[in-house]
Protein backbone atom coordinates (compact mmCIF):
# COMPACT_ATOMS: atom_id res chain seq x y z
CA UNK A 1 0.00 0.00 0.00
CA UNK A 2 2.84 2.41 0.79
CA UNK A 3 4.27 1.95 -2.69
CA UNK A 4 0.86 2.68 -4.23
CA UNK A 5 0.38 5.78 -2.07
CA UNK A 6 3.79 7.12 -3.05
CA UNK A 7 2.82 6.63 -6.68
CA UNK A 8 -0.57 8.33 -6.26
CA UNK A 9 0.78 11.52 -4.70
CA UNK A 10 3.10 12.11 -7.65
CA UNK A 11 0.02 13.01 -9.69
CA UNK A 12 -0.48 16.79 -9.42
CA UNK A 13 -2.52 19.40 -11.32
CA UNK A 14 -1.38 21.64 -14.13
CA UNK A 15 -1.48 25.41 -13.67
CA UNK A 16 -4.61 25.61 -15.80
CA UNK A 17 -6.36 22.97 -13.69
CA UNK A 18 -5.49 24.82 -10.49
CA UNK A 19 -6.89 27.98 -12.08
CA UNK A 20 -10.26 26.39 -12.80
CA UNK A 21 -10.50 24.75 -9.39
CA UNK A 22 -9.83 28.15 -7.81
CA UNK A 23 -12.55 29.66 -10.00
CA UNK A 24 -14.95 27.28 -8.17
CA UNK A 25 -18.32 28.67 -9.29
CA UNK A 26 -19.19 30.02 -12.73
CA UNK A 27 -22.11 30.45 -15.11
CA UNK A 28 -23.34 28.75 -18.25
CA UNK A 29 -25.43 30.79 -20.69
CA UNK A 30 -27.45 28.68 -23.15
CA UNK A 31 -28.62 31.10 -25.84
CA UNK A 32 -29.30 30.48 -29.54
CA UNK A 33 -32.20 30.07 -32.00
CA UNK A 34 -33.65 27.49 -29.58
CA UNK A 35 -34.44 30.38 -27.24
CA UNK A 36 -36.83 31.72 -29.87
CA UNK A 37 -38.33 28.42 -31.05
CA UNK A 38 -38.95 26.97 -27.58
CA UNK A 39 -36.84 23.86 -28.14
CA UNK A 40 -33.90 22.32 -26.29
CA UNK A 41 -32.15 20.97 -29.40
CA UNK A 42 -32.37 22.86 -32.67
CA UNK A 43 -32.53 21.11 -36.03
CA UNK A 44 -30.12 23.34 -37.91
CA UNK A 45 -32.88 24.44 -40.28
CA UNK A 46 -34.08 27.44 -38.26
CA UNK A 47 -33.88 30.67 -40.29
CA UNK A 48 -31.44 33.24 -38.90
CA UNK A 49 -34.33 35.72 -38.93
CA UNK A 50 -35.79 34.18 -35.75
CA UNK A 51 -32.82 35.40 -33.69
CA UNK A 52 -33.67 38.93 -32.56
CA UNK A 53 -32.93 39.76 -28.88
CA UNK A 54 -34.21 43.34 -29.06
CA UNK A 55 -33.29 44.19 -25.43
CA UNK A 56 -29.96 42.36 -25.33
CA UNK A 57 -27.90 43.37 -22.27
CA UNK A 58 -24.86 41.22 -21.51
CA UNK A 59 -23.98 43.52 -18.62
CA UNK A 60 -27.24 42.52 -16.91
CA UNK A 61 -26.26 38.85 -17.22
CA UNK A 62 -22.82 39.39 -15.76
CA UNK A 63 -24.00 41.69 -12.98
CA UNK A 64 -26.47 38.99 -11.90
CA UNK A 65 -23.95 36.15 -11.79
CA UNK A 66 -21.37 38.29 -10.03
CA UNK A 67 -23.97 39.03 -7.37
CA UNK A 68 -24.20 35.27 -6.82
CA UNK A 69 -20.47 35.05 -6.18
CA UNK A 70 -19.56 33.52 -9.54
CA UNK A 71 -16.12 34.17 -10.99
CA UNK A 72 -16.70 33.50 -14.68
CA UNK A 73 -19.10 32.60 -17.47
CA UNK A 74 -19.21 30.18 -20.40
CA UNK A 75 -21.35 31.08 -23.42
CA UNK A 76 -22.84 28.60 -25.91
CA UNK A 77 -21.22 30.27 -28.89
CA UNK A 78 -22.57 27.49 -31.14
CA UNK A 79 -24.97 24.75 -30.03
CA UNK A 80 -25.97 21.62 -31.98
CA UNK A 81 -28.15 23.70 -34.35
CA UNK A 82 -24.97 25.24 -35.77
CA UNK A 83 -26.12 28.85 -35.32
CA UNK A 84 -23.14 31.06 -34.44
CA UNK A 85 -23.50 33.90 -31.94
CA UNK A 86 -20.59 35.66 -33.62
CA UNK A 87 -20.28 36.75 -37.28
CA UNK A 88 -18.29 33.71 -38.40
CA UNK A 89 -16.96 34.13 -41.91
CA UNK A 90 -17.38 30.40 -42.56
CA UNK A 91 -21.18 30.14 -42.49
CA UNK A 92 -24.36 32.10 -43.18
CA UNK A 93 -26.03 30.45 -40.21
CA UNK A 94 -24.98 33.17 -37.78
CA UNK A 95 -25.94 36.37 -36.03
CA UNK A 96 -24.56 38.28 -39.03
CA UNK A 97 -27.58 37.20 -41.06
CA UNK A 98 -30.11 37.89 -38.30
CA UNK A 99 -32.11 41.08 -37.60
CA UNK A 100 -30.10 41.67 -34.42
CA UNK A 101 -28.42 45.09 -34.79
CA UNK A 102 -29.09 44.80 -38.52
CA UNK A 103 -26.53 42.03 -38.86
CA UNK A 104 -23.80 44.02 -37.08
CA UNK A 105 -24.16 42.28 -33.74
CA UNK A 106 -21.74 39.94 -31.98
CA UNK A 107 -23.11 38.28 -28.84
CA UNK A 108 -19.78 36.61 -28.08
CA UNK A 109 -18.02 39.97 -28.06
CA UNK A 110 -20.69 41.53 -25.86
CA UNK A 111 -20.49 38.78 -23.24
CA UNK A 112 -16.68 38.64 -23.34
CA UNK A 113 -16.47 42.40 -22.88
CA UNK A 114 -19.02 42.38 -20.04
CA UNK A 115 -16.97 39.70 -18.27
CA UNK A 116 -13.76 41.67 -18.73
CA UNK A 117 -15.34 44.87 -17.41
CA UNK A 118 -16.64 43.03 -14.34
CA UNK A 119 -13.36 41.25 -13.66
CA UNK A 120 -14.81 37.82 -14.45
CA UNK A 121 -13.35 35.04 -16.59
CA UNK A 122 -14.84 34.23 -19.99
CA UNK A 123 -15.18 30.78 -21.57
CA UNK A 124 -16.62 29.33 -24.76
CA UNK A 125 -18.83 26.34 -25.58
CA UNK A 126 -18.53 25.16 -29.18
CA UNK A 127 -20.55 22.11 -30.15
CA UNK A 128 -18.69 19.66 -32.40
CA UNK A 129 -22.08 18.38 -33.56
CA UNK A 130 -23.42 20.79 -36.20
CA UNK A 131 -26.84 19.95 -37.65
CA UNK A 132 -26.63 22.79 -40.17
CA UNK A 133 -23.16 22.38 -41.70
CA UNK A 134 -23.24 20.40 -44.95
CA UNK A 135 -19.70 19.07 -44.47
CA UNK A 136 -20.57 17.43 -41.16
CA UNK A 137 -19.89 13.71 -41.48
CA UNK A 138 -17.31 14.19 -44.26
CA UNK A 139 -14.23 13.77 -42.08
CA UNK A 140 -11.43 16.28 -42.65
CA UNK A 141 -13.65 18.71 -44.54
CA UNK A 142 -15.78 19.24 -41.44
CA UNK A 143 -12.80 19.22 -39.09
CA UNK A 144 -11.30 22.03 -41.18
CA UNK A 145 -14.54 23.98 -40.76
CA UNK A 146 -14.77 23.32 -37.04
CA UNK A 147 -11.13 24.22 -36.37
CA UNK A 148 -11.49 27.43 -38.41
CA UNK A 149 -14.40 28.49 -36.20
CA UNK A 150 -12.52 27.46 -33.07
CA UNK A 151 -9.61 29.66 -34.17
CA UNK A 152 -11.98 32.61 -34.69
CA UNK A 153 -13.12 32.32 -31.09
CA UNK A 154 -9.65 31.71 -29.64
CA UNK A 155 -8.07 34.68 -31.39
CA UNK A 156 -10.80 37.31 -31.43
CA UNK A 157 -12.26 37.57 -27.93
CA UNK A 158 -9.49 38.11 -25.43
CA UNK A 159 -8.42 35.69 -22.73
CA UNK A 160 -10.45 32.48 -22.47
CA UNK A 161 -10.33 30.35 -19.33
CA UNK A 162 -12.38 27.35 -20.50
CA UNK A 163 -13.13 25.68 -23.82
CA UNK A 164 -16.15 23.44 -23.18
CA UNK A 165 -16.76 20.52 -25.56
CA UNK A 166 -19.54 18.01 -25.07
CA UNK A 167 -19.62 14.54 -26.58
CA UNK A 168 -22.92 14.79 -28.46
CA UNK A 169 -22.51 13.14 -31.87
CA UNK A 170 -25.65 12.85 -33.98
CA UNK A 171 -26.39 13.03 -37.67
CA UNK A 172 -25.84 16.08 -39.82
CA UNK A 173 -28.03 17.33 -42.71
CA UNK A 174 -26.50 14.62 -44.93
CA UNK A 175 -27.55 11.84 -42.56
CA UNK A 176 -23.95 11.10 -41.58
CA UNK A 177 -22.11 11.27 -38.25
CA UNK A 178 -18.71 12.87 -37.84
CA UNK A 179 -15.75 11.08 -36.27
CA UNK A 180 -14.28 13.99 -34.35
CA UNK A 181 -10.56 14.67 -34.60
CA UNK A 182 -10.30 15.47 -30.89
CA UNK A 183 -6.53 15.69 -30.83
CA UNK A 184 -6.56 18.31 -33.57
CA UNK A 185 -9.12 20.32 -31.61
CA UNK A 186 -7.01 20.06 -28.47
CA UNK A 187 -3.83 21.07 -30.30
CA UNK A 188 -5.62 24.15 -31.66
CA UNK A 189 -6.66 25.24 -28.17
CA UNK A 190 -3.16 24.65 -26.78
CA UNK A 191 -1.61 26.67 -29.61
CA UNK A 192 -3.85 29.72 -29.45
CA UNK A 193 -4.99 29.72 -25.81
CA UNK A 194 -2.49 27.61 -23.82
CA UNK A 195 -3.83 28.75 -20.45
CA UNK A 196 -7.38 27.54 -21.14
CA UNK A 197 -8.79 24.34 -19.69
CA UNK A 198 -10.41 21.94 -22.15
CA UNK A 199 -13.44 20.69 -20.29
CA UNK A 200 -15.69 17.61 -20.31
CA UNK A 201 -14.78 16.05 -23.70
CA UNK A 202 -11.23 17.06 -23.03
CA UNK A 203 -8.10 16.33 -20.99
CA UNK A 204 -8.36 18.93 -18.22
CA UNK A 205 -11.75 18.90 -16.47
CA UNK A 206 -14.15 15.96 -16.38
CA UNK A 207 -17.93 15.69 -16.32
CA UNK A 208 -19.27 14.63 -12.92
CA UNK A 209 -21.52 12.02 -14.56
CA UNK A 210 -24.97 13.64 -14.54
CA UNK A 211 -26.79 16.94 -15.10
CA UNK A 212 -28.94 16.84 -11.98
CA UNK A 213 -26.45 18.37 -9.55
CA UNK A 214 -25.76 15.02 -7.88
CA UNK A 215 -22.28 14.58 -6.43
CA UNK A 216 -20.14 11.78 -5.07
CA UNK A 217 -19.52 11.37 -1.37
CA UNK A 218 -15.82 10.85 -2.13
CA UNK A 219 -14.59 12.83 -5.13
CA UNK A 220 -11.03 12.09 -6.19
CA UNK A 221 -9.02 14.19 -8.63
CA UNK A 222 -6.46 11.40 -9.20
CA UNK A 223 -8.23 8.91 -11.47
CA UNK A 224 -7.51 6.37 -14.24
CA UNK A 225 -6.16 8.00 -17.39
CA UNK A 226 -8.77 6.34 -19.60
CA UNK A 227 -11.44 8.62 -18.11
CA UNK A 228 -10.04 11.43 -20.23
CA UNK A 229 -10.79 9.64 -23.50
CA UNK A 230 -13.32 11.74 -25.35
CA UNK A 231 -14.90 8.60 -26.81
CA UNK A 232 -15.82 7.52 -23.30
CA UNK A 233 -17.54 10.83 -22.62
CA UNK A 234 -19.36 10.60 -25.95
CA UNK A 235 -20.50 7.04 -25.30
CA UNK A 236 -22.18 7.99 -22.03
CA UNK A 237 -23.44 11.41 -23.12
CA UNK A 238 -26.88 12.28 -24.41
CA UNK A 239 -27.66 11.09 -27.95
CA UNK A 240 -31.28 12.21 -28.18
CA UNK A 241 -33.42 15.06 -26.93
CA UNK A 242 -34.40 13.10 -23.82
CA UNK A 243 -35.84 15.30 -21.02
CA UNK A 244 -35.20 12.58 -18.43
CA UNK A 245 -31.44 12.64 -19.06
CA UNK A 246 -30.74 15.59 -16.80
CA UNK A 247 -32.44 13.77 -13.94
CA UNK A 248 -30.30 10.66 -14.25
CA UNK A 249 -28.24 10.08 -11.11
CA UNK A 250 -24.62 9.01 -11.03
CA UNK A 251 -24.20 5.45 -12.28
CA UNK A 252 -23.27 3.19 -9.38
CA UNK A 253 -20.55 1.58 -11.45
CA UNK A 254 -18.86 4.96 -11.71
CA UNK A 255 -19.27 5.96 -8.06
CA UNK A 256 -15.72 4.98 -7.12
CA UNK A 257 -13.22 6.63 -9.41
CA UNK A 258 -10.21 7.11 -7.19
CA UNK A 259 -9.98 4.90 -4.12
CA UNK A 260 -6.80 2.96 -3.45
CA UNK A 261 -8.62 -0.25 -4.38
CA UNK A 262 -9.88 1.23 -7.65
CA UNK A 263 -6.46 2.52 -8.68
CA UNK A 264 -4.30 -0.37 -7.53
CA UNK A 265 -4.27 -2.10 -10.93
CA UNK A 266 -4.22 1.03 -13.09
CA UNK A 267 -1.09 1.61 -15.14
CA UNK A 268 -1.72 5.27 -16.00
CA UNK A 269 -3.13 7.88 -13.65
CA UNK A 270 -3.92 11.55 -14.20
CA UNK A 271 -5.14 14.61 -12.33
CA UNK A 272 -8.66 15.06 -13.72
CA UNK A 273 -10.94 17.08 -11.40
CA UNK A 274 -14.72 17.09 -11.70
CA UNK A 275 -17.14 19.79 -12.77
CA UNK A 276 -20.83 19.71 -11.84
CA UNK A 277 -23.04 21.22 -14.55
CA UNK A 278 -26.69 21.90 -13.76
CA UNK A 279 -29.38 24.36 -14.84
CA UNK A 280 -31.23 26.76 -12.58
CA UNK A 281 -34.41 25.66 -14.42
CA UNK A 282 -35.61 22.27 -15.73
CA UNK A 283 -34.43 23.16 -19.25
CA UNK A 284 -31.09 24.43 -20.49
CA UNK A 285 -32.72 27.02 -22.76
CA UNK A 286 -35.37 29.51 -21.67
CA UNK A 287 -39.04 28.44 -21.69
CA UNK A 288 -41.67 30.82 -20.24
CA UNK A 289 -43.64 27.89 -18.83
CA UNK A 290 -40.69 27.26 -16.48
CA UNK A 291 -40.77 30.72 -14.87
CA UNK A 292 -42.29 29.19 -11.73
CA UNK A 293 -39.84 26.27 -11.71
CA UNK A 294 -36.62 28.08 -10.82
CA UNK A 295 -34.62 26.07 -8.28
CA UNK A 296 -35.13 27.13 -4.69
CA UNK A 297 -32.39 28.84 -2.71
CA UNK A 298 -32.23 25.81 -0.42
CA UNK A 299 -31.68 23.47 -3.37
CA UNK A 300 -29.04 25.71 -4.97
CA UNK A 301 -27.14 26.02 -1.70
CA UNK A 302 -27.24 22.25 -1.26
CA UNK A 303 -25.77 21.79 -4.75
CA UNK A 304 -23.17 24.51 -4.08
CA UNK A 305 -22.01 23.00 -0.80
CA UNK A 306 -21.82 19.49 -2.22
CA UNK A 307 -20.01 20.49 -5.44
CA UNK A 308 -17.77 23.46 -4.63
CA UNK A 309 -17.54 22.00 -1.14
CA UNK A 310 -16.98 18.49 -2.46
CA UNK A 311 -13.79 18.89 -4.52
CA UNK A 312 -15.59 19.87 -7.75
CA UNK A 313 -16.33 23.06 -9.64
CA UNK A 314 -19.93 24.22 -10.14
CA UNK A 315 -21.15 25.35 -13.57
CA UNK A 316 -24.67 26.77 -13.13
CA UNK A 317 -26.73 27.48 -16.24
CA UNK A 318 -28.95 30.56 -16.39
CA UNK A 319 -30.80 30.78 -19.74
CA UNK A 320 -31.49 34.27 -21.15
CA UNK A 321 -34.96 35.10 -22.47
CA UNK A 322 -35.65 35.86 -26.17
CA UNK A 323 -35.45 39.60 -25.46
CA UNK A 324 -31.81 39.11 -24.37
CA UNK A 325 -32.27 39.54 -20.62
CA UNK A 326 -32.22 37.15 -17.68
CA UNK A 327 -35.64 36.64 -16.13
CA UNK A 328 -36.30 38.55 -12.92
CA UNK A 329 -36.95 35.36 -10.96
CA UNK A 330 -33.53 33.98 -11.96
CA UNK A 331 -31.83 37.25 -11.08
CA UNK A 332 -33.58 37.33 -7.71
CA UNK A 333 -32.45 33.78 -6.91
CA UNK A 334 -28.85 34.57 -7.87
CA UNK A 335 -28.85 37.61 -5.60
CA UNK A 336 -30.28 35.51 -2.77
CA UNK A 337 -27.61 32.89 -3.34
CA UNK A 338 -24.80 35.42 -3.20
CA UNK A 339 -26.12 36.86 0.06
CA UNK A 340 -26.52 33.39 1.56
CA UNK A 341 -22.98 32.32 0.61
CA UNK A 342 -21.63 35.48 2.20
CA UNK A 343 -23.80 35.00 5.28
CA UNK A 344 -22.64 31.42 5.78
CA UNK A 345 -18.99 31.78 4.82
CA UNK A 346 -18.09 35.45 5.12
CA UNK A 347 -16.84 35.36 8.74
CA UNK A 348 -14.13 32.87 9.61
CA UNK A 349 -14.18 32.21 13.35
CA UNK A 350 -10.65 30.79 13.11
CA UNK A 351 -9.16 34.13 12.05
CA UNK A 352 -6.96 35.58 14.73
CA UNK A 353 -7.36 32.43 16.81
CA UNK A 354 -4.44 30.15 17.58
CA UNK A 355 -4.60 26.78 15.88
CA UNK A 356 -2.62 23.97 17.45
CA UNK A 357 -1.49 20.72 15.90
CA UNK A 358 -0.64 17.61 17.89
CA UNK A 359 2.63 15.98 16.88
CA UNK A 360 4.48 13.37 18.88
CA UNK A 361 2.00 13.88 21.75
CA UNK A 362 2.79 17.58 21.94
CA UNK A 363 0.61 20.55 20.91
CA UNK A 364 2.36 23.17 18.76
CA UNK A 365 1.03 26.31 17.08
CA UNK A 366 0.58 26.05 13.32
CA UNK A 367 0.53 29.20 11.17
CA UNK A 368 0.27 27.76 7.67
CA UNK A 369 -3.51 27.27 7.68
CA UNK A 370 -4.59 30.79 8.58
CA UNK A 371 -4.40 32.14 5.01
CA UNK A 372 -6.21 30.71 2.00
CA UNK A 373 -3.28 30.13 -0.33
CA UNK A 374 -0.57 27.61 -1.15
CA UNK A 375 2.33 29.79 -0.07
CA UNK A 376 1.95 28.65 3.52
CA UNK A 377 0.48 25.32 4.57
CA UNK A 378 0.74 22.53 7.08
CA UNK A 379 2.66 19.42 6.02
CA UNK A 380 2.32 16.50 8.40
CA UNK A 381 4.90 13.99 9.52
CA UNK A 382 2.64 10.90 9.49
CA UNK A 383 -0.65 9.88 7.81
CA UNK A 384 -2.58 11.18 10.84
CA UNK A 385 -2.89 14.65 12.34
CA UNK A 386 -4.99 16.44 14.96
CA UNK A 387 -5.80 20.16 15.09
CA UNK A 388 -7.37 22.10 17.98
CA UNK A 389 -8.99 25.52 18.03
CA UNK A 390 -10.09 27.04 21.36
CA UNK A 391 -12.12 30.13 22.26
CA UNK A 392 -12.51 31.99 25.55
CA UNK A 393 -16.24 32.21 24.90
CA UNK A 394 -18.29 29.42 23.31
CA UNK A 395 -18.93 29.81 19.59
CA UNK A 396 -21.95 28.82 17.53
CA UNK A 397 -20.63 26.69 14.66
CA UNK A 398 -22.37 24.98 11.73
CA UNK A 399 -19.64 24.53 9.10
CA UNK A 400 -15.93 23.85 8.69
CA UNK A 401 -13.97 24.35 5.47
CA UNK A 402 -10.83 22.31 4.87
CA UNK A 403 -8.48 22.67 1.91
CA UNK A 404 -5.49 20.56 0.96
CA UNK A 405 -2.49 21.97 -0.85
CA UNK A 406 -3.35 20.27 -4.14
CA UNK A 407 0.02 21.27 -5.57
CA UNK A 408 1.17 18.32 -3.44
CA UNK A 409 -1.64 16.11 -4.83
CA UNK A 410 -4.72 14.83 -2.99
CA UNK A 411 -3.90 12.85 0.13
CA UNK A 412 -6.60 12.81 2.81
CA UNK A 413 -8.75 9.66 2.93
CA UNK A 414 -10.78 10.25 6.11
CA UNK A 415 -11.32 12.92 8.78
CA UNK A 416 -13.54 13.63 11.76
CA UNK A 417 -14.62 16.84 13.50
CA UNK A 418 -15.30 16.83 17.25
CA UNK A 419 -16.69 19.48 19.56
CA UNK A 420 -15.98 20.02 23.25
CA UNK A 421 -18.48 21.88 25.43
CA UNK A 422 -18.15 22.01 29.21
CA UNK A 423 -15.57 19.26 29.05
CA UNK A 424 -17.80 16.87 27.06
CA UNK A 425 -16.38 15.69 23.73
CA UNK A 426 -18.80 14.82 20.90
CA UNK A 427 -18.35 13.80 17.26
CA UNK A 428 -20.21 16.19 14.95
CA UNK A 429 -19.00 15.24 11.45
CA UNK A 430 -17.23 12.38 9.68
CA UNK A 431 -15.89 12.79 6.16
CA UNK A 432 -13.68 11.11 3.58
CA UNK A 433 -11.95 13.12 0.86
CA UNK A 434 -10.97 16.79 1.11
CA UNK A 435 -9.03 17.75 -2.02
CA UNK A 436 -9.23 21.34 -3.26
CA UNK A 437 -12.07 22.21 -0.88
CA UNK A 438 -14.36 20.43 1.55
CA UNK A 439 -17.36 22.12 3.17
CA UNK A 440 -18.36 20.06 6.20
CA UNK A 441 -21.82 21.29 7.22
CA UNK A 442 -23.77 20.10 10.27
CA UNK A 443 -26.57 21.26 12.62
CA UNK A 444 -25.36 24.27 14.59
CA UNK A 445 -23.62 23.51 17.87
CA UNK A 446 -22.00 25.59 20.63
CA UNK A 447 -18.39 24.78 21.25
CA UNK A 448 -15.49 25.89 23.45
CA UNK A 449 -13.01 23.71 21.57
CA UNK A 450 -13.11 22.26 18.07
CA UNK A 451 -10.91 19.32 17.14
CA UNK A 452 -10.22 18.24 13.56
CA UNK A 453 -8.70 14.80 13.21
CA UNK A 454 -7.10 13.59 9.99
CA UNK A 455 -7.69 9.87 10.46
CA UNK A 456 -6.06 8.51 7.31
CA UNK A 457 -4.02 9.87 4.42
CA UNK A 458 -2.16 8.34 1.51
CA UNK A 459 1.01 9.82 2.97
CA UNK A 460 1.56 12.67 5.42
CA UNK A 461 -1.32 15.10 4.79
CA UNK A 462 -1.22 18.74 3.83
CA UNK A 463 -3.71 21.44 4.83
CA UNK A 464 -3.57 24.87 3.25
CA UNK A 465 -6.62 26.30 5.00
CA UNK A 466 -8.99 25.78 7.93
CA UNK A 467 -12.15 27.86 8.13
CA UNK A 468 -14.81 27.72 10.85
CA UNK A 469 -18.22 29.34 10.38
CA UNK A 470 -21.39 30.09 12.27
Amino acid sequence: MKQLDERLIKIVPSDRQVMVQKTEFYAFFHFTVNTFTGTEWGHGTEPAEVFHPDQMDANQWIHAIKAAGMKGAILTCKHHDGFCLWPSKYTKHSVKYSPYLNGKGDIVKEVARACENAGLKFGIYLSPWDRNQETYGQGKAYDDYFVAQLMELLTGYGDIFSVWFDGACGEGPNGKKQVYDWQRYYDTVRKYMPGACISVSGPDIRWCGNEAGDTRTSEWSVVPADLSLAERVAAFSQHADDPSFKQRVIDSMEEDLGSRERLAQEQRLIWYPAEVDVSIRPGWFYHPEEDDKVRSLENLMDIYEKSVGGNAALLLNIPPMPKGLLHGEDVKRLEEMGREIQKRYGNNLAEGTEILVKEENQWNAVKGVQTDDYETYYHGKSPKAEFKISWKNPQRISAVILKENILKSQRIEAFEILSMRNGILASIYKGTTVGYKKIARFPQIESDILIIQIIDSRVAPTLSFIGIYE
